[in-house]
């Protein structure tokens, strides 16, 4: 699912920004590229608030992801590049996913998954 790219722009420290929307409005958070565990086709997230986003996704499920590494080439030779995730989102509270993430981030709450269903480059 995921290109070689992706996996190499996760290496470089860089904003990830997670966009929700229901009731005809829009809501943007952010996080970290490092704190993104990818399992298959799915991308996990710690989430510690993100109560908006959870809200948005009880409501609507769909979920765009982008995220960006200016260290890595791009199209063209571009210096930089991002891609465009798109999916739909669900939180996990309590399981294996949950203990295997918590280990790594003690400070998260709930972990949001990701189930991507298109991975774009954008740069």
């Amino acid at each position: 699912m995921f290109p070689d790219k992706f996996f190499e722009v996760l290496k470089h420290e860089g904003v990830i920004s997670i966009t929700t929307w229901s009731d005809n409005e829009a809501h943007v958070t952010n996080t970290w590229n490092s704190y993104l565990k990818i399992k298959d086709d799915t991308i996990l997230i710690p989430a510690a608030g993100m109560n908006s986003t959870e809200a948005d996704v009880a409501k609507n499920n769909r979920v765009i992801v982008t995220m960006g590494a200016r260290e890595v080439e791009g199209f063209n030779g571009y210096q930089g590049t991002g891609f465009r995730v798109e999916g739909t989102a669900s939180f996990i509270s309590e399981g294996p996913i949950y203990d295997e993430m918590y280990a790594e981030f003690p400070f998260l709450k709930r972990v949001l998954a990701v189930k991507a269903e298109m991975a774009k480059q954008l740069l």
